[in-house]
């Protein structure tokens, strides 16, 4: 009787530390908040499809530009299977906020001289990042 006592006093101690792992693991994970700082939103555009390909077109405005963390910021937003999603990164000196639309050129061609990198992420979960400016 003592023998099943222990054995299931180790079995429970042995879920609970898993249980516990797993807790602290989910509430660790570093959010949007990693990027505070290094970026701000200038546009915002998701179509109103809930049924079909969801289209988000997201427009930042670069403070820090390191390519890494971009890739990281733009890998971290939310996209729909078969759905896509693109992110523009625009320099700093870019003045006020952008109207995006969903279809190419996805904003005003006179704001391509300020495009430093774009990012998209295709209907089957392709990627492709492209650095514009060093």
């Amino acid at each position: 009787m003592k023998r099943n006592q222990i054995t299931l006093f180790l079995i429970g101690t042995a879920v609970g530390v898993v249980l516990y792992l797993i807790l602290k693991e989910s509430f660790s994970q570093p959010g949007l908040a990693q990027w505070e700082g290094k970026y701000e939103q200038i546009g915002f555009f998701r179509n109103e499809n809930n049924t079909g390909p969801v289209i988000r077109v997201i427009a930042v405005r670069v403070l820090g530009s390191e390519e890494m963390w971009m890739k990281e910021f733009a890998e971290a937003q939310p996209h729909t299977k078969y759905g896509r999603t693109l992110v523009f990164f625009f320099s700093k000196e870019t003045p006020g906020r952008i109207e995006l639309s969903p279809n190419p050129p996805y904003f005003e061609e006179s704001l391509n001289s300020q495009l430093i990198a774009s990012f998209e992420k295709g209907p089957m979960g392709d990627i492709r990042f492209n650095r514009l400016i060093p």
